[in-house]
């Protein structure tokens, strides 16, 4: 069997270990990786939310609600907020200003084991 690559099926080249041990130079920790090693990802659609806080009310009293209304949040002023992926918590961070927009600043990564 040969070491070769079939661009046109978009195969990866094999390493010396063979077909049959599934690595490839993607997975060798010693080839440097770069953004492009991660283009097929760019286009993948993912749902990011920031968690400011939460709150509970009734619907009527929600129907109440009018511009500049406040509602008290469970959670401080200067508390961080969470950050998920995908209905997935990844990061706790702080809202910030950036050129007269919101923006959130991750300040902590959360790792699952999952």
């Amino acid at each position: 069997m040969s070491d070769t690559t079939d661009k046109a099926a978009g195969a990866l080249p094999l390493d010396d270990h063979g077909p049959s041990s599934g690595k490839s130079e993607l997975n060798d920790p010693d080839t440097p990786k770069t953004a492009a090693d991660l283009e097929k990802l760019f286009d993948v659609p993912v749902k990011v939310s920031a968690i400011l806080g939460r709150a509970r009310m009734p619907v009527a009293e929600l129907l109440k609600l009018d511009e500049g209304a406040v509602i008290e949040l469970d959670r401080k002023v200067g508390e961080a907020i969470d950050i998920y992926v995908n209905d997935r918590l990844v990061a706790r961070g702080e809202v910030v200003l950036v050129d007269s927009k919101l923006g959130v600043t991750m300040t902590e990564i959360i790792k699952t084991d999952n």
